[in-house]
């Protein structure tokens, strides 16, 4: 192996070992020298290769989301040109896809998670070169469901609707088994969730606009008994 090989090789393993840590610790209590162990990879060997336990949490969260991206890519071999139910379907299926991930990379959405909690000054650009351009796919298909008449605003909305149910489903099972143990929620694999769930998101754009603000206009609650 040619020493490029061996350098690639060490930063990958300093990768995989640095996600499952942060994942587990938290940036902050998460040591260089214990990623270093895990990663068989000299205590040098972070500076080295990313300059900082910095620099490396980013290329962590970075690394992460692109292979998974790559893996399940938000069009999952859908054309462009074909009809908006059937790149919904595709996008559902690939985030379903990401989120159920056992492989390699399981660890990224326990990482996340705690990116939700304790944001750290990295989330932004993780969104901006990795979220960012998925969810501009999501939008797209949404607005063109919901016509030129929809505003920013709603298609963002509905949008984030759509990859709340994929959440739901996907972190919340153990819960939603329980909750409903003569029907598991994800029976029938991830494509049958997939199925439900842009059946459902269809039904609810297309009646969207139908459903006039007018009906939802209920006295506001106060908290005070009458």
């Amino acid at each position: 192996m040619t020493s490029n090989g061996r350098e690639d090789e060490t930063r990958m393993r300093l990768l995989d070992a640095a996600g499952e840590i942060f994942s587990c610790k938290g940036f902050h209590a998460a040591t260089v020298r214990e990623i270093t162990k895990a990663a068989q990879a000299n205590v040098a060997a972070i500076h080295y290769h990313f300059g900082s336990k910095d620099r490396l949490y980013q290329a962590v969260l970075e690394h992460a989301h692109i292979e998974a991206l790559r893996r399940y890519p938000p069009e999952m071999g859908a054309r462009g040109d074909a009809p908006a139910a059937v790149r919904l379907f595709a996008y559902v299926r690939a985030l379903l896809l990401r989120l159920d991930d056992k492989g390699r990379h399981a660890w990224l959405f326990r990482l996340m998670a705690r990116e939700m909690a304790e944001p750290s000054p990295h989330l932004a650009a993780v969104v901006e070169r990795c979220l960012a351009p998925a969810n501009a796919v999501l939008r797209a298909i949404v607005a063109e469901l919901l016509g030129p008449a929809a505003d920013p605003l709603t298609v963002a909305r509905c949008a984030q609707s759509v990859v709340g149910q994929c959440r739901h489903f996907s972190i919340d099972r153990p819960v939603l088994s329980r909750l409903n143990p003569e029907c598991d929620p994800g029976q029938g694999g991830i494509d049958a969730v997939a199925r439900h769930i842009t059946r459902f998101s269809l039904a609810a754009l297309a009646g969207y606009a139908a459903c006039d603000e007018t009906v939802l206009q209920l006295e506001p609650h106060t908290g005070e008994s009458s």
